[in-house]
């Protein structure tokens, strides 16, 4: 089998982390959602949720358990509210050396996914990185979406702006963005899916994240269909 897709089909079921319980072919796939801005690839999943995307079947369906923001006042918590979905704020601790920060905060994150009985985690728009036993515990259940066509212009320093003022000035003649698995580097996963878009003559930083935005929403509501199928089929399986 191949790699990625062993790791992606790993057994969840209630937060297999902590309770090693496999899943049932009758099921709820438990949905953590991470965020650290506005919160409109959030958004998109919320509405893919209520308008029934994620029921997948009779016996089969996701459900976004809760929602953790890196960044206080975040206003992808205040959408996370009107849904009535559990929301947290968990920001880095600074005064800790970055390795140690990111350990840190990725053990806060882990205990909150295990407590809500998490089966896959969704980063969507969260700029911390994750290290240490949530990578571990999570592997192959834990996606990222990224604005551009990895592997290009990836990796560490390369959000937001950054990634579409770099594509423009490289003279790109397409960009667009990835979902993939969360491994232990940055941006280095197996990758799901692609969307691409135009780069346009002209075009600035801000157009360019405009295209890309709206192919983000529906790429990260598309992947998060892809790995509730894939995790209840293995849990099923089991």
């Amino acid at each position: 089998m191949n790699e990625s897709l062993r790791q992606i089909n790993k057994p969840a079921g209630g937060g297999a982390c902590c309770s090693g319980k496999v899943l049932n072919p009758s099921l709820t796939i438990n949905i953590i959602v991470l965020v650290s801005g506005n919160g409109t690839n959030l958004a998109a999943l919320i509405r893919a949720e209520q308008d029934g995307r994620f029921r997948r079947g009779k016996d089969l369906s996701g459900r976004i358990a809760a929602v953790i923001s890196d960044r206080s006042g975040a206003y992808a918590l205040t959408r996370a509210e009107a849904a009535g979905i559990p929301s947290f704020t968990e920001t880095p601790a600074l005064a800790l050396p970055k390795a140690e920060r990111r350990r840190e905060l990725s053990g806060r994150i882990l205990r909150i996914a295990c407590e809500h009985n998490a089966d896959l985690i969704i980063l969507a728009g969260f700029l911390s990185i994750l290290e240490g036993d949530i990578i571990e515990a999570y592997g192959g259940r834990i996606i990222n979406i990224h604005p551009s066509l990895l592997p290009k212009f990836g990796g560490p320093g390369m959000y937001g702006e950054r990634v579409h003022r770099a594509v423009i000035e490289a003279g790109e003649k397409e960009s667009g963005c990835t979902v993939h698995i969360v491994d232990a580097g940055t941006d280095t996963g197996p990758v799901l899916l692609r969307r691409r878009v135009p780069v346009i003559a002209g075009d600035n930083p801000a157009a360019l994240a405009e295209r890309i935005h709206r192919e983000e929403h529906r790429a990260i509501t598309d992947a998060a269909v892809m790995m509730i199928e894939r995790l209840a089929k293995r849990g099923g399986e089991s």
